[in-house]
Formats: C-alpha cells, structure tokens, sequence
C-alpha cells in the first residue's frame, strides 16, 4: 500500500508565525501522500469577542449558536484555510483548501440535544474517500476545514481533531494511514507545567486511569478519544506531537 500521512494542526500553532512556517515546511517535504486538517479556534474565540458574541466551550468541544457560526466559518474556511493554502503553494505544494462541503468530502448529522446543546455541531457520518484518493493521486494535496454538512443546505462546525480521524479512517482501505495530531505541546503530558514530561505510549486503560486523575483534560479528551478509533478502524499509527517533531519519532504514540 502506498503510504498516506493525515496531519492535524491547531492550537496557538497556526496563530504564530515562525511555528507555522517551521510546520508547513515540514509538511511540505514529507514523503508519499499527505492530507492537512486544521483547526483555528482560538482565532475563532478572538474573534468573536472582538465581535461581542461569547464563546462557550464544554470538556473542549465548542458550543455553536448561529452567530459562533458565521464566525468559525469566516475564520475556518476563510483566512485560515485560504493563508495555509497560499503559504504551501508557495512552499511547490499544489495544496488545494476544502470544507466538508466541497465535493460532498464529509457529511455530518447535527448533534441531538441531549444533556448539553452543542447547537450547529456535526458528527460525521461519512468521508467520501474515493474524491480525497483521486485528488492525492492527480498530486494534489487537501487541506481540510473543520466544517461540514448535512446535504439538507446546512453547515455544521466539527471537530478538527474528529475530522482529522475519520478522514484516517476513510482512507485506511487504499492507503497506510499514519495520523499526526500536532500542536504547541510536545505530546500528552503527565504535567502541564513540564514540557519535557511526554507520554510515550498510551493506550486505552492507561488514558481512563489519567482521565479520572485529572492529568488529562479539556481538549486532550476528544483528541485521545479520536485517536484510539482511528487505531480500532484500521489506521496503522497515531502519534500526537509538537508542530516542529512531524519528521520525527517523538511525542505520544497511541497504541491498543
């Protein structure tokens, strides 16, 4: 099988300069297929309340009111993806910027009101990967916003880190799928304070006992939880590492 690595950044990564020109050169010189997802939302949080409408977050997923998503659209799909997109063409990348729209790449289903209302939030139901596959194999190369659709005329905000996964999933079947979680940290962390203090392996009793110790929170939740039905689904490796390790064997490898 030809290889295909899935990169998800976020965090302060696409916000500061030199980690962002640092990370897309590294991704520009990876090797085989490659597949960009980002996130954005603490450009989205900026935003918004330089607009006057709040950000509410519950155990790091977004809550999304029709205002907040104008806005995630605005900052995801417009500046962000479209400035990612003009750096790695500049970088010989014939990058190509994509919501969960286009193409019909990813449906969602609005998530139901139950114990919290997440508003205009997607749960993906479907990666179209026979269009992703043909556009890498005609040397293009995605780089995926974290909203999709319902095929009903609505947008729904999704998760990146979620996108990022299932997107692995799709692909699994045509390709061996290495999944990069990349951000500001140098992977899961047993102290926050320490950076030096890395994870190197993980699995799934081992994320349950540091859940319940509160070692690990927020953000981190979704991201391992992603990352361990990537594992299950067919995807050969998850490691979650800092922006400037993606060409390296470092971080958090996540195993079963």
């Amino acid at each position: 099988m030809e290889k295909l690595t899935v990169v998800k950044v976020g965090g302060k990564v696409v916000e500061e300069e030199h980690q962002l020109t640092r990370l897309l050169a590294d991704f520009a010189g990876m090797e085989g297929y490659s597949i960009l997802v980002h996130g954005g939302g603490r450009l989205a949080t900026q935003l918004a309340a330089a607009l006057g409408v709040e950000s509410r977050m519950v155990e790091g997923r977004r809550v999304t009111d029709a205002e907040m998503l104008k806005i995630v659209t605005m900052v995801y799909a417009g500046w962000i993806n479209k400035t990612i997109v003009a750096r790695l063409q500049a970088l010989g990348i014939n990058a190509i910027g994509l919501t969960g729209v286009d193409m019909n790449v990813i449906r969602s289903e609005k998530r139901p009101a139950e114990t919290v209302d997440y508003g205009f939030v997607g749960d993906v139901k479907q990666v179209n990967a026979d269009a992703l596959s043909l556009l890498l194999q005609h040397g293009m190369v995605p780089v995926l916003s974290p909203l999709t659709h319902d095929k009903q005329g609505h947008l729904l905000n999704t998760n990146a880190d979620t996108i990022a996964g299932e997107t692995a999933k799709a692909l699994a079947g045509k390709f061996d799928v290495t999944l990069i979680y990349c951000f500001e940290k140098s992977g899961v962390l047993m102290d926050e304070a320490d950076g030096r203090s890395v994870i190197a392996a993980m699995d799934r009793s081992l994320f349950r006992q540091y859940r319940e110790q509160g070692i690990i929170t927020g953000g981190m939740i979704p991201k391992l939880e992603n990352a361990f039905q990537a594992i299950d689904a067919g995807v050969s490796r998850v490691i979650i590492t800092g922006a400037s390790d993606i060409r390296k064997n470092r971080g958090t490898l996540i195993r079963k």
